[in-house]
């Protein structure tokens, strides 16, 4: 009995963890109030669970080029949105509408992402809606 109890609080426990480790404030993380918009190339793109993230070299104005990343939604939001996996690749040139992060990092919640290849202007997910 005591073994299926301690299984049970294991599992309970780790359930609710992970829960908590998936789910984040928009506000705790990223600054409204310090809006983005760049262009660069993609580096590489994470199209997991709970948030896709895709990075991208930006070139900064002394001349040097930055790796920046992106949170977007949810793999199954976004798809609902019209996202496909392979909607941006690596080395696609995209520009971005964000939120930078609060810590100052290079870091930033995406709003949209235009598809420079087509000129199309994606919803990225955020809770913070895209200018028009």
């Amino acid at each position: 009995m005591r073994v299926r109890l301690a299984i049970l609080i294991c599992t309970a426990v780790v359930a609710l963890s992970a829960r908590v480790l998936a789910h984040h404030s928009f506000a705790a993380e990223f600054d409204e109030n310090k809006p983005l918009t760049m262009t660069g190339i993609v580096t590489k793109v994470e199209w997991t669970n709970p948030h896709i993230w895709f990075f991208m070299d930006v070139k900064q104005p002394d001349g040097s080029v930055a790796n920046w990343g992106f949170e977007m939604g949810s793999p199954n939001g976004l798809m609902r949105s019209g996202w496909k996996r392979d909607s941006m690749k690596v080395g696609d040139v995209v520009s971005v509408e964000a939120r930078q992060a609060r810590d100052g990092s290079k870091h930033a919640n995406a709003q949209a992402v235009v598809l420079t290849a087509t000129g199309q202007k994606m919803f990225a997910g955020s809770p913070i809606a895209p200018a028009p």
